[in-house]
């Protein structure tokens, strides 16, 4: 059974992808999308789609301190839309996940500096192996 996951940390000018392995255990990091507009993001997201073919896709999901979305998450289900992507998207909590990765760099003697890819990387990273963790050993 597949359960090979990638998972995006949407942003206007990058976005971080991270991809699971093939029994959907780890998330590594996979690329950093640098983008013009959001029709050169669907391009480019497509484009991994097609040559990595995953059980699904998942997105982090930016929401207020309320649960209510916040306006980015409606940047991303236009995006997703356009996207067109006819597998599985799950929507998941992104909350802290750019804070935690910035962190992450830090502790290991890094500074963010000219990459900044690397933490949207990480941060899709953080976000994929947090939906991984809750997945059902079954699903």
């Amino acid at each position: 059974m597949n359960r090979e996951y990638l998972a995006i940390d949407y942003g206007r000018r990058r976005i971080g992808v991270a991809k699971s392995d093939p029994l959907g255990m780890v998330a590594s990091p996979l690329t950093t999308l640098t983008v013009r507009s959001r029709a050169d993001a669907v391009e480019q997201m497509r484009k991994l789609l097609d040559e990595y073919s995953p059980n699904g896709l998942v997105v982090g999901y930016p929401r207020h301190a309320s649960g209510e979305p916040g306006e980015i998450a409606h940047e991303v289900d236009r995006f997703l839309r356009e996207l067109q992507y006819a597998g599985d998207v799950f929507r998941v909590d992104e909350s802290y996940s750019s804070q935690e990765a910035t962190a992450i760099v830090h502790a290991h003697g890094k500074r963010v500096g000219v990459d900044k890819g690397r933490v949207d990387r990480l941060a899709a990273v953080i976000l994929l192996q947090r939906f991984l963790d809750d997945l059902p050993s079954d699903a």
